[in-house]
């Protein structure tokens, strides 16, 4: 098996890596007579030479390679007819700038495996950048309500240079008794809880939160039971609700009222009611402030996300009189953090960990044998055609 790792090519360009130098030692070691390649690359958050020290060949040419693998689209024009791809191609949603590159993996005959639908028999993904976008995330509304209220100036964690060097910064914060929302129970969720963690912020309970005072910061976490309803007034079903979302409705009000930071790392369904509308945000006891909203949903279920920011700048301000952009840390304007690429920021503790995860979970399926069809669960494409998972995308990708 000779293995290729890709140079990002996709403009502009992402720092991560499908595995680190160690990591591709350890593949070498755990396969006998896997071959690795690894295009140079200016820009890869671990730098060619880093590649060298552990005795990795680098080289421009990676056509002699049977699978390639890297994070993101790779450009039409580099695609290499015949081979087997591992990469997001975020083309599963019918995504529309995407429509080229789908048709050029059918075309070129190519082996599409696509890291996001990579799922156990159960139908849940097994891999992903979610942790680190929670990480991320949470650090970054933590930074925006110290620039809004000129508590604390702490550096951006895309300036650090790795999570080591974040956590040393949060070491300089100092928050009052604020009260910090945090939507979400998946990886995302899971990701920001570990930096509220490594604030050594106290966690409450959803009761707690709207009905006690404190004399120190807190945060409490909500699941969706906690604010969405059956409108019939039924008791909660959780498998009713992700079924038929459109049949709840939002009791999020209490919450906002009290919360002064709000991180939304929830999935949330289109079909779904928004937490709150823009007219409940004109309302003077809607308290909220400053919103890390993680999960980016244009048009979703935060209405003042209206577009997202990039990690340069980050933040912009929602007028809720207005209803339009304003200045980010204005006093009548509620600050927004929505950067959609956040694993970015800290490349190389992202790709450590995603590369973990693909050493344990997915290397031994694709590389020994595919006993549980993991990879063919994964495969859009191959040989010229559309799998029988994705048909569905027939009118998308011919």
């Amino acid at each position: 098996m000779k293995l290729g790792i890709l140079r990002e090519g996709k403009v502009p360009p992402d720092k991560r890596v499908p595995f680190t130098p160690l990591q591709c030692s350890e593949l070498i070691r755990e396969y006998p007579g896997m071959e690795i390649y690894i295009q140079p690359s200016p820009i890869r958050c671990y730098s060619d030479d880093e590649y060298r020290a552990f005795g990795l060949t680098l080289q421009e040419d990676v056509s002699h390679c049977d699978v390639l693998m890297g994070i993101k689209e790779v450009p039409v024009e580099s695609l290499i007819p015949g081979k087997k791809y591992l990469f997001f191609s975020h083309t599963i949603k019918k995504q529309p700038h995407n429509q080229k590159l789908i048709k050029a993996l059918i075309k070129n005959k190519i082996t599409m495996v696509d890291y996001e639908c990579l799922t156990d028999v159960n139908h849940n993904r097994i891999i992903g950048f979610g942790r680190y976008a929670g990480i991320v995330g949470a650090y970054n509304g933590i930074l925006g309500y110290g620039k809004k209220y000129h508590l604390y100036d702490i550096k951006p964690a895309n300036l650090c240079r790795d999570r080591s060097e974040m956590e040393e910064e949060l070491k300089r914060v100092h928050l009052p008794n604020v009260k910090i929302l945090l939507t979400g129970g998946g990886r995302v969720a899971n990701g920001a809880t570990e930096t509220l963690g490594a604030l050594k912020i106290r966690k409450v309970t959803p009761y707690e939160f709207t009905h006690c005072t404190y004399r120190e910061p807190v945060y409490c976490q909500l699941h969706s039971k906690d604010y969405f309803e059956a409108i019939d007034g039924s008791a909660w079903n959780a498998k009713d609700f992700y079924t038929n979302p459109e049949k709840y409705v939002p009791r999020f009000l209490p919450y906002a009222k009290n919360c002064d930071l709000l991180i939304t790392a929830h999935f949330w369904d289109p079909r779904s009611p928004k937490f709150f509308t823009k007219e409940e945000m004109h309302s003077d006891d809607f308290r909220i402030s400053v919103i890390a909203d993680v999960t980016c949903d244009m048009d979703g279920s935060i209405p003042s996300t209206l577009r997202a920011s990039s990690i340069a700048h980050p933040f912009y301000g929602y007028n809720p009189v207005t209803e339009k952009e304003d200045v980010a840390f204005s006093s009548n304007t509620i600050t927004i953090m929505a950067v959609d690429n956040l694993p970015c920021e800290l490349p190389r503790d992202a790709s450590e960990d995603f590369g973990k995860e693909l050493l344990e979970r997915v290397m031994p399926s694709l590389l020994v044998e595919d006993k549980t069809g993991l990879i063919s669960r994964a495969s859009i494409c191959e040989g010229g055609k559309l799998t029988d998972r994705y048909l569905y995308l027939k009118d998308y990708a011919f």
